[in-house]
């Protein structure tokens, strides 16, 4: 005797989710975040303009008394594109993390929009285009005040934009992926102890690569952050060869691809648990 096939509501546990989104419900998503963008735009614009301030005053001035040039920069600038970048990782890594985990198991924000027609390869990638225009707006700020600050900057900057949207998009599917791994607020500490930080600390933002230990200078080659860098200081100051520019973006689009497929399937398990 078979039994019947298992009948699934709309938004049960068991739906199974499109690997491939709708972009009416990515824009539609894109929009809600604006929407609730809009009530706190006011605090997170001083943030975005009191970090870079810091950074500048802190490193380029501070750190610009004893190093005047790292590999022939001006150490302001080569500071400056360091603290954007920063502020990309800032912007879309832990936040991604921390909403991901509390609209799935406080709010349950997820459970309501998996209620309608919009499916987790949609969410996944409407938080993420909206975090990613959130880090390119950071960036362009961080480079506003760098310019203020006296950064010389070339034509090229305008594609800045462009690059931390990458980036940002990227982060924040990496984030959103090990968020939905996470089962209690208590295990934050290990997300960024031993995902945060690494990319923060082993990308070289203040410091030049080549004076890092040997056995550094590998994981920092693989490094996400690191190439992002690379490409801010290629726009921003027209330093790098094209050779290595191409290295760069193919190192954030696999960034990218990679964590939008591993986010995609891990929030998937988590909301069908």
């Amino acid at each position: 005797m078979t039994s019947a096939p298992r009948r699934l509501r709309v938004g049960s546990p068991g739906r199974p989710s499109r690997r491939r989104p709708r972009w009416g419900a990515v824009a539609a998503l894109v929009a809600r975040e604006w929407w609730s963008f809009k009530r706190v735009w006011r605090t997170l614009a001083v943030g975005s303009v009191v970090e870079p301030v810091l950074y500048l005053v802190g490193f380029g001035y501070g750190f610009g008394a004893l190093v005047t040039e790292v590999a022939g920069i001006p150490y302001l600038d080569y500071m400056a594109t360091g603290a954007a970048a920063i502020a990309v990782l800032f912007t879309s890594s832990l936040g991604a993390a921390f909403n991901g985990f509390f609209r799935r198991t406080s709010t349950h924000l997820y459970d309501a929009l998996l209620g309608t027609p919009i499916g987790v390869a949609e969410i996944v990638t409407g938080e993420a285009v909206w975090t990613g225009l959130r880090a390119a707006g950071v960036a362009v700020v961080t480079m506003a005040v760098a310019w203020a600050f006296g950064v010389h900057l070339v034509a090229t900057v305008t594609l800045v934009p462009l690059i931390a949207w990458l980036a940002g998009f990227g982060f924040a599917c990496l984030f959103a992926a090990f968020g939905a791994r996470l089962r209690s607020p208590q295990q934050f500490p290990f997300l960024v102890s031993a995902v945060f930080l690494p990319l923060f600390l082993v990308s070289w933002a203040f410091f030049p690569l080549s004076d890092a230990p040997v056995w550094l200078r590998w994981p920092s080659s693989v490094n996400p952050m690191t190439h992002l860098v690379a490409l801010f200081r290629a726009a921003a100051l027209g330093v790098g060869t094209p050779a290595q520019v191409s290295v760069s973006v193919g190192v954030l689009v696999t960034t990218a691809g990679l964590s939008w497929m591993l986010a995609v399937r891990w929030l998937g398990r988590a909301v069908s648990a």
